[in-house]
């Protein structure tokens, strides 16, 4: 009560226009004198074709609809204005001597929020005009916070995107320039020191494009701008590449990174690049969260009609009270060596798998690894 006492009280009466439809002056009058003393804008017609002229050009906040009038009476205007895209949204309390229940049904049906029942008194008639009133004012509330958050989400994307398009391609050069040095140089040519930060620096060139990566689709997934290309997919075709990609770098850790072939050959129909988005992620993150000495595992199986793509690793595992949350959550975690990760990546994951008409999916033992996974419908028979 208190809370809508506070609420009503921050209302300016003055801002809220009411029509009044009657074809009885005295009622009119009656109505008009009672609203503009409670600081309404009122404004009048006296029948269902009048109500209807006004309604569209006065655009009130709320109608005084009485019920029984001649030629076009008040149900029967207030279907009109339901029907109208430009009046359908004005709530109506009838005005009517009717109290059969069949009556006050049908008032419903029509479009009504409300009836004041004549004859009247003045402290139901504001109470019930402030309830209605209360309502478009939340209502009103409501869309301009919806519309500031559409334009803060709308701003945010774009700054993603521009930060991500943006950076990308001279985090790419840096990246190709690191891993040919760390490549064709050694620790006897410039040291060891030297060879550390070189060897740090291309790790952490890696993790930045593949973040820069992932913020970009993320964020042209978010918006409606990544659209998925289907297509028959050999899985021998697409894993062993993205496993080779990260040979190097598995290596640099003292890693095992091994792709174990499929017992059967497995076609998948989905997106080529989210596909291989989704692997790339997983393999990342097991070498993020892999010791020295310890081995990752990429295989693929058949599941129905599905096929199961999944990388293990034997690292650190996952916390209990956090696997049902990990690919929703997005909190910064910490791999072996202090890699960093956004928990972009898996959200990612998660969505590019079911716009794929799969899922990901995870099982870990804290202390012994995780297997994370993901599905993709296998191409249908002719």
């Amino acid at each position: 009560m208190e809370l809508n006492e506070t609420f009503e009280s921050q209302i300016n009466r003055s801002d809220y226009k009411i029509l009044i439809v009657d074809d009885v002056v005295s009622n009119v009058l009656l109505l008009k004198i009672l609203l503009t003393n409670e600081k309404f804008q009122v404004c009048t017609a006296n029948n269902g074709n009048a109500c209807i002229e006004v309604a569209k050009k006065d655009k009130p906040d709320l109608i005084l609809l009485d019920v029984m009038m001649p030629e076009l009476n008040g149900f029967d205007t207030a279907v009109i204005l339901k029907k109208d895209p430009e009046t359908l949204d004005i709530p109506i309390i009838f005005l009517t001597a009717l109290n059969n229940p069949s009556d006050l049904v049908h008032g419903f049906q029509v479009g009504g929020n409300d009836f004041l029942t004549k004859p009247f008194n003045k402290e139901e008639l504001v109470m019930r005009v402030m309830h209605q009133i209360q309502l478009v004012a939340a209502k009103r509330i409501i869309e301009r916070q919806n519309e500031e958050l559409r334009r803060t989400i709308s701003n945010r994307d774009k700054m993603y995107s521009v930060i991500a398009h943006d950076l990308r391609s001279p985090m790419a050069s840096i990246r190709m320039v690191l891993n040919l040095a760390v490549n064709v140089v050694s620790r006897e040519t410039v040291g060891d020191e030297i060879f550390e930060l070189l060897d740090k620096a291309n790790r952490e060139s890696e993790e930045t494009h593949d973040l820069l990566d992932n913020l970009l689709k993320w964020t042209k997934s978010q918006t409606g701008r990544l659209s998925v290309v289907y297509q028959d997919i050999d899985l021998d075709d697409i894993v062993p590449g993205v496993v080779d990609i990260f040979q190097m770098i598995a290596e640099m850790k003292k890693i095992d990174l091994k792709y174990l072939p499929a017992k059967e050959k497995l076609v998948v129909y989905g997106d080529n690049d989210m596909i291989k988005t989704i692997i790339r992620n997983f393999i990342s993150n097991a070498v993020k969260f892999t010791p020295e000495g310890k081995a990752i595992e990429v295989f693929y199986e058949h599941e129905g009609d599905f096929a199961r793509i999944s990388v293990r690793d034997h690292g650190v595992g996952i916390a209990a009270d956090r696997v049902d949350s990990i690919f929703h959550k997005g909190e910064t975690t910490y791999g072996t060596d202090g890699e960093e990760g956004s928990g972009l990546g898996l959200q990612l994951c998660q969505d590019f798998a079911r716009k794929n008409g799969g899922d990901a999916y995870v099982t870990s033992v804290e202390g012994e690894g995780s297997t994370f996974s993901f599905t993709i419908p296998l191409k249908k028979e002719a």
